[in-house]
């Protein structure tokens, strides 16, 4: 059985592409080394003056991470873009903002892993995450977020671990997901789309018409091959095969329903991309 990795992402990320509007955008120095043999857990986060450090992740995930997409929306590529991991600790001239750190990103791909794509639109299947009840009466998992009730992020630093058998806290505008569990203080709906979309492998749409901010809390009974594993330190939930599966959980827990149907899906085909050189 193939052995999964707990992904921590420590910026908020929505829905959709970055479209690159300024290919001249890019850091002004970059280091790329493969990381360590054994290494765990996968990390994104801000550096210092609005760098990136990247931490045991591969190419497949980066270009997931910078152009906002999902898996299963990149095809092609050589057979270690998913297996072969670096750590990454690149700095910008002056300080970007978040959008362009990721278009950043890109570019640093391009130049350090040869990477180029072109993009292709199917028809595949999808989910539309509707309101799940006429009245329009939300679950008791899905609360509206009031002002001070939670704790602005610090992104120039990491947060402390929780202390074991504990979840950690989360600040505004957080989540974290793991198996058969995910919590969020203080987001959209359209924030918590991506992860519902890699966690089901098809593309979800926000069409609750919801507005505002949301705590989050919403478990059910994973299967066999989850999307995200849990964190070293996140308690393992007990297993119970009558528990709900995740549309029933959505459903019963936020009152949110999703619908199948049929759409166009941006892919991402991947036409070269090389091992960079170690620096």
């Amino acid at each position: 059985m193939r052995t999964l990795r707990a992904v921590s992402i420590v910026f908020v990320l929505s829905g959709g592409a970055v479209a690159q509007t300024d290919p001249r955008t890019e850091f002004e120095v970059a280091s790329v080394k493969p990381a360590a043999p054994g290494a765990r857990g996968t990390l994104i986060r801000p550096g210092p003056g609005g760098g990136l450090t990247i931490t045991n992740m591969t190419l497949k995930e980066m270009i997931v991470f910078s152009y906002r997409i999902q898996p299963f929306q990149i095809s092609g590529g050589p057979g270690w873009l998913d297996s072969a991991h670096y750590d990454i600790v690149a700095k910008p001239e002056a300080k970007p903002n978040q959008g362009e750190v990721q278009v950043m990103l890109q570019a640093l791909l391009a130049d350090r892993f040869q990477l180029t794509i072109h993009r292709e639109s199917k028809e595949l299947l999808m989910y539309a995450l509707v309101l799940a009840r006429k009245d329009s009466k939300l679950g008791p998992s899905l609360i509206e977020s009031k002002d001070g009730s939670c704790t602005p992020p610090d992104l120039s630093r990491r947060p402390p671990p929780p202390e074991p058998g504990n979840l950690p806290a989360l600040a505004c505008g957080n989540m974290m997901w793991g198996r058969g569990r995910m919590r969020a203080v203080s987001v959209s709906i359209g924030d918590i789309t991506p992860t519902l979309s890699r966690l089901l492998g098809r593309v979800v749409n926000d069409k609750t018409g919801l507005i505002g901010k949301f705590d989050i809390s919403v478990e059910w009974t994973p299967d066999e091959s989850p999307a995200f594993p849990l964190s070293p330190n996140e308690p393992k939930p007990p297993a119970d095969p009558a528990g709900p599966s995740i549309f029933a959980a959505l459903q019963e827990q936020l009152g949110l329903k999703l619908e199948p149907q049929k759409g166009p899906v941006e892919i991402f085909v991947i036409d070269r991309a090389e091992k960079p050189s170690e620096n």
